[in-house]
């Protein structure tokens, strides 16, 4: 190692103490038995019996090696009690490889982050790439494919550092990315004053992990110079560098908004990506996959012929900015932007006419259309169009029933193929006639195999032919489309899950929070006619524990029922917590409040009335209290708490009651 070497990794060490809680030496995030694990990958005279031993003295690592070789994935002939035989009926290398997963999923993610950085996202992504990295050097005859298995696995670890250590995390780096979505390194380097590659490089060499490891961490992302003490294993780098771009490109990244790695120069001229079959590979590490999918239980991705055409499109359209720019075919060099966009936002409002933007100008066509699926109604709908004036008014909604749909159409659905339709072979095609075109080309929309929609295109005002050589090139784009849709989805499922109580399906602790504080940074004068109501069900442990934790739970569901039914437009409600409810009146006044409060009661009370054989002759009912905004009230909580002192009054007061505060004489039932 250079003088300068020694100096760069000073400052990465001065810079990873200055962003993290404490040294890193003292971070316990590898465990002495993995330490042990991964010093085996380059130990040459390693043997079975170091193996058993490392697992047989972790009690916890060996029973689960023991579950999983005794696990239907590996359908062994007699039930396996014996870590040695273990290793010998499977094999070094398979063993070792389960065993550092176990290890590293036990430390690193046993945990799971309910953060904006999702820890099992992460490690989906490390497994994916660790795998294909032992794929790729099997099919390139690399001597040591568990090397670049560890490398695969370990590439991104120091995401994990800044995120379970450091005084700034990675979830706050990702909320800091704002609308833009799409980090890079020196972002990275810009909040943390690190990037993740330096602070992992650090990590390695402080915990003394073989070089060839420390070597993939540090230089992932850019291939070491020549005079770098790295460079020697630069075959390793490029290995794992191009399984993690393959990785991303899919959008198994190792965070919902990740850095787009590169193509680096030196990697192509490192491997021949000419001698990989990618489509057999992906396939591989698809059942690979699958594998560790009932170990984990996590959902992990499934494609096959069509994620092989998009990586190697996707690699013709990769562009590079660093000492020398990889080359792409200049055919595909104005394709990129549009293959990009789905990946700049979460909002299908805002991605898909975006790209239906960039592959209308970018292939010139007349005009792009994305059709969604609307299962129950089972038709094609057209929700979004460019140019804007494409379906004018007289055509909208554009529907398209899927029951009248036959031909290259029909076989574009079933199938999930490109195709191009022509007028004078397919007349009656409802889309032709409707859009009165002499032809179109329509590419299915497809996530995990699954049809998302379908993208249309024409040119029906130039009247420019259309050739097939051009669904291939659009093929990628809507895979993304596809990645992109299925992402928004999952965003705003996760987003609804986080807002939502689950049992009852009302607003949660925290969106009641967030609700009462946005209106309370309003101004003042607006907030005279805002009231909060605290409802608590009375008696509830005794009910539940009479009744069961079953009926305990019913009764939740059936006030929030009675909420949700009593609620008018503009009204907040939402589970507190426990057996406790609030709700949020606008525009009321006093009157108006009390009259709220006590139609939920006496509705309660009758419904529990009804209810009282099954809850063992016990009447469910609520107490109430209702608190109206004052100018003395500089923040919610003070109101909350105030509706929570009218609560407890009316409990005081026998139960069954709705108080409001202050100054308002209970309201008997």
């Amino acid at each position: 190692m250079t003088d300068e070497d020694k100096d760069d990794t000073e400052l990465i060490k001065q810079a990873a103490r200055s962003i993290l809680k404490d040294e890193i030496k003292h971070l316990h995030l590898v465990s002495p038995a993995a330490l042990k694990l991964l010093r085996l990958t380059t130990d040459d005279d390693a043997r079975i019996d170091n193996l058993s031993h490392i697992i047989e003295t972790e009690p916890v690592l060996a029973a689960k090696i023991l579950k999983q070789v005794n696990s239907a994935a590996y359908a062994l002939p007699n039930k396996m009690t014996s870590i040695n035989r273990a290793v010998n009926m499977l094999g070094f290398s398979t063993v070792r490889q389960l065993a550092l997963n176990l290890q590293f999923y036990d430390k690193l993610i046993q945990h799971n982050s309910t953060n904006t950085f999702d820890l099992l996202f992460f490690w989906q992504h490390c497994l994916y790439v660790a795998s294909l990295s032992k794929r790729i050097a099997v099919a390139l005859d690399y001597p040591d494919p568990d090397l670049v298995y560890t490398g695969g696995l370990l590439h991104d670890i120091g995401k994990i550092v800044l995120e379970a250590h450091g005084r700034i995390t990675y979830s706050d780096y990702i909320c800091s990315i704002g609308d833009n979505k799409h980090s890079t390194t020196e972002e990275e380097r810009s909040f943390f004053g690190i990037t993740h590659t330096e602070i992992g490089h650090a990590f390695c060499l402080e915990w003394q992990l073989p070089v060839s490891i420390t070597a993939i961490v540090a230089c992932h992302h850019n291939q070491p110079a020549k005079s770098s003490p790295y460079a020697e294993f630069k075959t390793e780098i490029a290995i794992v560098s191009f399984a993690n771009y393959i990785a991303w490109i899919q959008g198994i990244g190792s965070a919902t908004y990740d850095s787009h790695p590169t193509l680096q120069s030196d990697l192509l001229e490192t491997i021949d990506i000419d001698q990989l079959n990618l489509e057999v590979l992906l396939q591989q590490v698809d059942q690979d996959m699958q594998t560790t999918q009932e170990f984990y239980d996590t959902q992990l991705p499934g494609l096959t012929t069509l994620r092989a055409a998009l990586v190697k499109a996707t690699i013709n359209l990769s562009q590079i900015s660093e000492d020398k720019a990889f080359t792409v075919n200049p055919a595909y060099n104005k394709k990129s932007s549009s293959l990009t966009v789905p990946h700049h936002s979460l909002n299908p409002n805002e991605f898909i006419p975006r790209t239906l933007e960039a592959i209308q100008d970018e292939f010139s066509f007349d005009r792009c259309i994305m059709f969604t699926i609307d299962p129950k109604r089972r038709c094609l709908l057209a929700p979004y169009w460019w140019p804007k004036s494409t379906l004018p008014t007289e055509l909208q909604p554009f529907e398209v029933d899927i029951s009248d749909i036959s031909g290259l159409l029909l076989k574009c659905l079933r199938e999930k193929k490109a195709v191009l339709i022509n007028a004078n072979k397919e007349r009656d095609n409802p889309i032709i006639q409707r859009l009165k075109t002499t032809e179109f080309i329509a590419i299915p929309v497809i996530h995990h195999n699954n049809l998302v929609g379908m993208l249309y295109a024409d040119n029906s005002l130039s009247k420019k032919p259309m050739h097939e050589q051009l669904l291939p090139e659009i093929m990628p784009i809507a895979y993304e489309l596809g990645v992109a849709i299925f992402n928004a989805n999952q965003y705003g499922q996760e987003k609804k899950h986080a807002q939502i109580d689950h049992l009852t399906q009302l607003y949660n602790k925290r969106m009641i929070n967030n609700f009462l504080a946005d209106i309370f940074q309003r101004d003042k004068s607006k907030l005279a006619n805002i009231a909060i109501g605290f409802i608590d069900i009375d008696r509830f442990k005794q009910l539940n524990d009479a009744c069961g934790h079953q009926a305990g739970d019913d009764a939740l569901k059936i006030v929030a029922d009675i909420l949700r039914n009593s609620a008018r437009p503009g009204d907040f409600i939402g589970r507190y917590g426990g057996e406790e409810f609030l709700f949020v009146l606008k525009n009321t006044n006093e009157t108006g409040a009390q009259g709220y409060a006590e139609r939920i009661r006496s509705e309660i009370e009758r419904r529990g009335k009804i209810l009282s054989r099954r809850f063992h002759g016990q009447i469910m009912t609520v107490s109430i209290g209702v608190s109206l905004y004052s100018p003395r009230y500089t923040k919610y909580t003070d109101m909350i708490e105030v509706a929570d002192q009218a609560m407890y009054r009316a409990k005081n007061e026998g139960r069954n009651r709705t108080v409001l505060l202050p100054g308002v004489e209970t309201v008997e039932k």
